[in-house]
């Protein structure tokens, strides 16, 4: 028996490979599929099932191009409904799987078809439960992406209770949990950084499934303090539904190399967004004008995801040299697939034409705060979540949270000197590059962030 989690740092989620007797299934497959039929090929084996714990918001599942290049079967939990052909397991359906078993084990509450699967080995033993959005390590998923006219947050919440005391709890403690995502992702709100755990750890230690909760005191704890899901995760949930394009077709469209000159006249004539993945202290020294910064090293695809509203919006990739196909994968998995040419060269080529380039002005902590206990005359602005800012933030900070600068925009005072940090530099760094596109002036990015300030 194998089982290898296959881990996503950049979504904080975790696809599955289980391998017994030359059949394979894969659990919650990224978009990106080569590696699990390359995987199966390495070991002489053949892929049989794909297993959905549900219809994923986060990001867009590899089901139906793994599917087409196998044969093999796509299975979603009760309840599910979908523009292709799959199988709409029954509870308590089995699996057969080499010599193991595959056990459905439906639990509606993150959403109603979500279902986690339990592994039963050659032995017969209930070895490990792959629990999808429904459990977390610390955490559960949240209740509010399914709502519709019939089911409030609240009675998803429910469901999500019932689930957890009846289907989950009763399992054994020492059963290995396998759960669909870690701290990072914005499906649960307490999630730990581990990635693996037990049934009986969770018990002891996850809020969410104390003995003592009542099914009301469940739904106060799990609904509170929930902040408004990004606004890509209805669209990639209806992708997931309805079918997607090849992401192989996705990636030779956006391997479109361009000169400085092409780059350029292609954005003048378009509505592209010229997005520039390189390091944030790279982007500040030169840029191109009206590019933003979004860096492919950090949550790179759940940023574009925040920030960019148009899924069909066309994009312009400005990237190290060398990781254009990884820009334009990484924006796949979140369901832009409209990338439609790069900078070849990347941002030495521009600098090489002589073309206008911008620069963001930059201080250290050291100089912010001899600038903070002055008597100057500025605007500070704290971009971390509102949590984060209620945690610790300065005295003289305004929060206007990254996440909703589309909303807040007519809140940035343009009459002042604006310093921005985060906790570390990422996202100021793409708070700053979007106010400039935008044309605002006079803003300062603060390096290192809070984390610099107050050490």
């Amino acid at each position: 028996m194998i089982i290898e989690q296959i881990y996503t740092s950049c979504l904080a989620q975790g696809a599955y490979y289980i391998e017994s007797k030359g059949e394979v299934a894969i659990i919650d497959p990224l978009r990106e599929v080569a590696q699990y039929i390359e995987r199966a090929k390495e070991n002489k084996a053949t892929i049989k099932y794909i297993f959905e714990t549900h219809f994923h918001a986060d990001f867009v599942s590899g089901h139906l191009d793994l599917s087409k290049e196998t044969g093999a079967e796509i299975i979603f939990g009760p309840n599910a409904t979908a523009n292709y052909q799959f199988t709409n397991a029954k509870d308590n359906q089995v699996f057969e799987l080499g010599e193991l078993k595959i056990k459905v084990i439906h639990t509606p509450g993150h959403t109603m078809e979500s279902s986690c699967f339990l592994l039963i080995d050659e032995n017969g033993k209930e070895h490990s439960l792959f629990s999808g959005d429904t459990l977390f390590i610390g955490d559960v998923g949240r209740p509010d992406l399914a709502q519709n006219s019939e089911l409030s947050m609240d009675d998803l919440a429910g469901h999500l209770f019932d689930s957890l005391r009846n289907k989950i709890m009763p399992l054994n403690d020492n059963i290995i949990l396998y759960p669909g995502h870690g701290a990072g992702s914005a499906c649960g709100k307490k999630m730990s950084d581990e990635t693996v755990s037990t049934i009986g750890q969770q018990k002891k230690f996850n809020y969410a499934l104390r003995s003592d909760l009542s099914k009301k005191d469940f739904i106060a704890e799990v609904t509170e303090g929930l902040l408004p899901p990004p606004q890509y995760f209805p669209k990639n949930a209806k992708i997931n539904k309805d079918g997607y394009e090849n992401i192989n077709d996705i990636i030779d469209k956006g391997l479109n190399p361009l000169t400085a000159d092409e780059f350029e006249n292609i954005a003048n004539a378009t509505d592209a967004i010229l997005l520039d993945s390189r390091n944030p202290d790279e982007f500040a020294i030169g840029h191109i004008p009206n590019s933003i910064n979004i860096g492919i090293d950090d949550q790179f695809a759940p940023w574009v995801g925040a920030l960019i509203t148009d899924l069909e919006q066309q994009i312009l990739i400005i990237s190290e040299n060398g990781r254009e196909e990884e820009a334009i994968t990484r924006l796949s998995r979140v369901g832009y697939d409209n990338s439609i040419g790069f900078l070849e060269g990347g941002f030495q080529t521009w600098t090489k034409s002589k073309k206008d380039i911008n620069k963001i002005d930059s201080v250290s902590a050291n100089e912010f705060n001899k600038i903070y206990s002055s008597n100057s005359d500025f605007t500070l602005i704290d971009c971390r979540t509102a949590s984060e800012f209620e945690k610790s933030s300065l005295d003289k900070a305004i929060n206007l949270p990254l996440d909703n600068i589309n909303k807040n925009m007519g809140l940035y005072n343009k009459d002042k000197p604006m310093y921005i940090f985060c906790q570390t530099g990422y996202r100021s760094m793409i708070n700053i590059s979007i106010l400039k596109a935008r044309s605002f002036s006079n803003i300062i990015n603060i390096k290192g962030g809070f984390e610099a300030i107050t050490n």
